[in-house]
């Protein structure tokens, strides 16, 4: 090597020392975001739910488009229609209904919501009033009558109904003649206290007297017998009790929280009750609500006196003071209530 050469060189510098790797700071879950996605998904799920329900409702073109009557608050016709015609023969064994194929409706109550009490009025079926297009008949016979110049069916009942009360109805609900049984089966039964011990084959019951659990069955036996002391009148009792009692275990949480029972309920409902054409899920479940207040509000019939050859006149100026009181939305005064 030559002289000299690389002289004055510096020697290189040492390599920077090695750093062990930083680990990295583990990624928390993000909670937050999975309960609210996980909330998205169910809220959707319910409006799902919810939609189905309400296409599924059977649906009639009960009310008129306009009516001539005014009331203040919200009032409902409920029906209980005793028709057979969808009946088996082993069911109408089974629940002794017999063979009659007439269209009646077993069950007529007016409920009345708004600023003033929840109001139910019972409407003895055996009621004369006049029928639109027919005259002086029977009130329960108006659903099943047809070719007049009204039609028939839950028009004519409506119809007949505003024309004898003077009030204006806004929503409709007709419970079929099995309707009683799925739905109360649905929720796992209804719980009464029963005034008196009732025996009836006519409508296949036996039931004692005191708190117990109905089942679809009985309950049926329940609002169909007239085999009591009051008979007609009793059994608008019977039958306002009963539909109390289901429509608050219907809307209870043990009910809707749970999937085991919501969803043969929804099945129920779908065979067993119609609405007016313009009836949605949520009037059916304002419906339950208002039945709630029931216990804090008033129960009544309309003020009858016998004829004395099975049917029932009103009492006219009780019972226009009680639909004017509801018209006004005001409670109506003790003297107007019937039995």
């Amino acid at each position: 090597m030559p002289a000299g050469r690389g002289a004055g060189r510096a020697a290189p510098p040492p390599p920077p020392p090695t750093r062990p790797p930083v680990a990295r700071p583990k990624r928390r879950p993000r909670w937050g975001r999975r309960i609210g996605i996980s909330l998205l998904v169910l809220v959707l799920a319910i409006v799902a739910f919810g939609v189905y329900i309400d296409t599924s409702l059977s649906r009639t073109p009960a009310l008129a488009s306009e009516s001539s009557n005014s009331s203040q608050g919200t009032n409902w016709l409920i029906v209980g229609s005793d028709s057979r015609q969808k009946l088996t023969p082993e069911e109408r064994a089974k629940y002794a209904t017999g063979d009659e194929t007439s269209q009646l409706t077993d069950t007529i109550m007016i409920l009345h919501t708004g600023s003033g009490p929840t109001t139910l009025v019972s409407v003895p079926r055996d009621s004369l009033v006049n029928i639109p297009g027919f005259g002086r008949a029977r009130i329960n016979s108006a659903y099943g009558k047809g070719g007049g110049p009204d039609g028939g069916g839950p028009a004519l009942l409506v119809k007949t109904i505003e024309q004898s009360t003077g009030l204006r109805i806004d929503h409709y609900a007709e419970i079929g003649f099995l309707g009683i049984v799925s739905v109360v089966d649905a929720v796992g039964g209804v719980t009464l206290d029963v005034p008196e011990s009732i025996k009836d084959p006519k409508a296949a019951l036996d039931i004692k007297a005191g708190v117990q659990t109905l089942d679809g069955a009985t309950a049926l036996g329940y609002v169909r017998t007239r085999a009591t002391a009051s008979s007609d009148l009793g059994r608008v009792d019977r039958q306002r009790a009963l539909l109390s009692a289901l429509l608050n275990r219907v809307v209870s949480p043990t009910v809707l929280l749970n999937p085991f029972r919501v969803v043969p309920l929804v099945d129920g409902l779908n065979k067993a009750i119609t609405v007016d054409s313009g009836d949605h899920i949520w009037n059916l479940a304002q419906l339950g609500l208002a039945m709630k207040g029931i216990s804090s509000g008033i129960s009544t019939t309309v003020p009858v006196t016998p004829t004395g050859t099975g049917t029932l006149n009103w009492d006219k100026t009780r019972a226009s003071e009680l639909f004017q009181a509801i018209a006004d939305d005001q409670a109506p005064p003790k003297d107007a209530l019937g039995p």
